[in-house]
């Protein structure tokens, strides 16, 4: 008997295949697209880890050179306060000097205008204000002090602001204060 058999060839089911028409195997192709991501990464991951490691290290010694720089900044903060000390005692020590002149100054010329009976208890100076206090027998005395101070050129702006004569006593003494300036 023959057999015709009149319907369409039949289709084997396709089963999917990851093979193209070039004869590539894609499932290859993705493992092996997968093995170079995993590298990648790996790498990427390894590149990250050692510049942790790295910048740890260097944050390890940048703390030990601010511990060490600590101290050297102490020393120089203590050295410059030091240093300004020393200066201000330099300057005060200068600034005696140059005005150790005129308390000497000023009691030469105090010991060329004083007469012979007539006696300083106090002298004040405060600025370039000069007040002096004491006692004498006589009014004449007193007068010719303040002649002398006027006379003397050292003195300006001599003024008598107290005269007192004590009446209880005997001899009558008087105390006076008398301001004026002190130029060298």
């Amino acid at each position: 008997m023959i057999r015709i058999n009149l319907a369409p060839p039949s289709i084997k089911k396709a089963r999917p295949s990851f093979s193209s028409t070039s004869g590539v195997n894609l499932g290859l192709v993705f493992g092996v697209v997968f093995v170079a991501l995993i590298a990648l990464l790996g790498g990427y991951w390894w590149k990250v880890s050692s510049e942790i490691a790295r910048l740890n290290s260097e944050i390890v010694l940048a703390e030990a050179e601010k511990i060490r720089l600590a101290a050297v900044i102490a020393e120089g903060q203590r050295y410059k306060r030091e240093k300004e000390e020393l200066e201000s005692r330099v300057n005060a020590i200068e600034q005696i000097a140059r005005n150790q002149a005129r308390p000497a100054y000023l009691m030469d010329a105090m010991a060329d205008v004083l007469p012979a009976d007539l006696w300083l208890s106090r002298i004040e100076e405060k600025g370039q204000q000069l007040r002096l206090a004491g006692t004498t027998y006589s009014s004449v005395a007193l007068s010719d002090f303040m002649s002398n101070l006027k006379t003397s050129g050292k003195f300006k702006d001599v003024d008598l602001v107290e005269s007192r004569q004590d009446l209880t006593k005997s001899p009558r003494t008087i105390t006076f204060e008398v301001s004026c300036r002190f130029e060298i």
